[in-house]
């Protein structure tokens, strides 16, 4: 692989992967992590980087495809280990350099696509001694409208100081396969409610939480760098990934959709783009 970009801003250093799906490779501050970094090993897989791009939609679709405009659509898995598409292709593909300045940098995918997917993707990297914004442009270049979304995927260092904050209007339940089945109030467990900062619980937690509010706090110890994550408002859904006791990292992933909303009625959070039409999102990463 070529050589990771670094960007630098005061004590803030961030490295990104083109090659490997335009993802994150590290987010340090004064050498401490904000994001869980890279170990450098190609061969790990892009879900070892610090943080992944989700385009053109975000998480799992189920049944093999989806009807839109009343045409099936075939969506094939993208991952051995996966029953179901997910995250989209961005996160598989190589990214090309546009720009690369001390402390900004763009990247672009010109030929992402996936099942009935042609788009043109850009990320946007602004680092300052403060924070750090990622904004995702993703274009439809195909023949005809189809539905689009998004998100990003950051991977959190955790340990037993680690304390998660943020408040949503209802968390959905999953399955075995991962998939939603019931929308509840997140207080009717306090496993799924973090509207006062906590820890994560001993257990497994793979939820998409809907009606985020915008703002999530991310609160370490000595070892690692607290942060609040803010995105815009389209990104109004949040998944929180924690495997459990032991773990270390924790995944907070502001997108736009909850799990499977191809497959839901309406379709939540996914946006119809006509050809040449764009989408726009962005997340911060502030600690400052």
């Amino acid at each position: 692989m070529d050589k990771v970009l670094e960007l630098r801003a005061g004590d803030a250093c961030l490295g990104i992967a083109p090659e490997i799906g335009g993802g994150i490779a590290h987010l340090n501050v004064a050498g401490r992590p904000v994001l869980r970094p890279w170990s450098g090993d190609v061969d790990a897989g892009p879900f070892a980087l610090a943080c992944n791009v989700l385009v053109p939609f975000s998480n799992r679709i189920s049944g093999g495809g989806f009807e839109y405009n009343g045409r099936w659509h075939d969506v094939a898995p993208n991952l051995s280990f996966q029953k179901y598409p997910i995250h989209g292709d961005g996160f598989q593909k190589p990214w090309g350099v546009s720009v690369c300045t001390e402390n900004v940098a763009s990247i672009v995918l010109d030929q992402g696509g996936s099942g009935p997917y042609s788009y043109r993707a850009e990320q946007a990297f602004e680092l300052t001694d403060a924070g750090c914004r990622v904004t995702l442009s993703m274009t439809n270049t195909g023949d005809g409208p189809m539905l689009f979304g998004g998100g990003f995927h950051p991977w959190f260092p955790r340990n037993d100081e680690t304390r998660l904050g943020f408040s949503a209007h209802s968390v959905w339940l999953a399955d075995e396969e991962v998939l939603p089945t019931e929308e509840i109030d997140p207080k009717a467990n306090p496993d799924w409610d973090f509207a006062n900062a906590r820890p994560l619980p001993d257990r497994l937690l793979d939820n998409c939480y809907t009606g985020w509010a915008g703002a999530a706090k991310i609160i370490q110890g000595d070892d690692f760098i607290s942060v609040d994550v803010t995105a815009s408002d389209n990104l109004n859904y949040a998944l929180v990934h924690s495997v459990g006791k032991g773990c270390e990292f924790l995944c907070f992933e502001p997108v736009s959709h909850p799990v499977d909303a191809f497959n839901m009625p309406d379709n939540p959070g996914l946006k119809e783009l006509e050809p040449g039409q764009t989408l726009t999102c962005w997340m911060d990463l502030n600690w400052a």
